[in-house]
């Protein structure tokens, strides 16, 4: 991998990162369309908001690729699709990622593509194909010049018959340092249990940098609270998505969250930034 589209990922001025994920279309999960049945208006919204990226998929990054100019959101493409999210679950599970993945990504202009890594409780098949799918990425991704983003999703069983995010951290740390072995460039892992624990992911991922995924919806003062904690700790940045584009406010949101990851904004004045615009 050469750094040069990481580039466009990380201000210089902070060396950190706010990528907003918009590919949960891709899943096939009707709650997953909340908030981004309309496409073209929220990328539109998004970019004028002005995060770092935009996490896209294949069908749908013309929508930011069309917009003109050089200050546009880079595109973080996601590669790989699966069917873990359903309540209830489907009897089959899978997980493919596009055999195509890394061409369409240099014909997009990708700073990244995305592919995840999910350990799910007496399913090991999807984690060998997560494992598969990365070890073909990794190959076409050296070739040209692509950053891999690895995205370890530890799940364990839900009430409702479908997967829940596990914030063991023992079980955090295990899958990023697989994550790392396999080559990762980029590794997008999700919050720890308990949130002073999250240096130990950042040390088992050594020198790749880690961008910290949002799950699901929070209120504002911990979701920030938890940016500021994982930021003071080492994470390079952060990959949100339902805690922007659900918000009743994405752009104030995603202002707040460049605050706290750009100028060092704390967490009193990053929400003040967003209760203003609800003023």
């Amino acid at each position: 991998m050469t750094p040069f589209r990481l580039n466009r990922l990380f201000d210089p001025r902070s060396g950190r990162a706010l990528d907003v994920a918009v590919d949960h279309g891709f899943f096939g999960e009707p709650s997953f369309l909340t908030g981004i049945e309309n496409m073209d208006a929220v990328v539109a919204a998004l970019v004028a908001a002005g995060p770092d990226a935009i996490q896209l998929t294949a069908g749908q990054a013309r929508l930011l690729q069309r917009v003109p100019g050089k200050d546009k959101p880079a595109l973080v493409l996601r590669t790989d699709v699966a069917n873990v999210y359903g309540r209830p679950l489907d009897p089959h599970l899978f997980s493919h990622h596009l055999p195509h993945a890394i061409e369409e990504a240099v014909r997009l202009d990708a700073v990244a593509v995305c592919v995840n890594l999910m350990q799910l409780p007496d399913r090991p098949e999807v984690r060998e194909a997560g494992i598969l799918s990365i070890m073909a990425l990794r190959r076409e991704a050296t070739r040209y010049g692509i950053p891999l983003m690895i995205e370890p999703l530890v799940m364990r069983g839900g009430d409702a018959g479908g997967y829940l995010v596990d914030g063991d951290t023992a079980k955090i740390t295990t899958l990023v340092r697989q994550a790392r072995e396999l080559g990762a460039d980029l590794i997008k892992a999700d919050p720890t249990d308990d949130i002073e624990d999250y240096h130990r992911v950042i040390e088992v991922a050594g020198d790749t940098p880690v961008l910290v995924r949002g799950g699901g919806r929070v209120d504002d003062r911990t979701l920030l609270e938890r940016t500021v904690a994982v930021l003071d700790q080492g994470a390079r940045g952060i990959v949100y998505g339902r805690n922007i584009i659900q918000h009743p406010s994405p752009t104030a949101i995603t202002r707040a969250l460049l605050a706290i990851l750009h100028e060092g904004a704390s967490v009193d004045s990053a929400l003040a930034i967003v209760e203003g615009a609800a003023a």
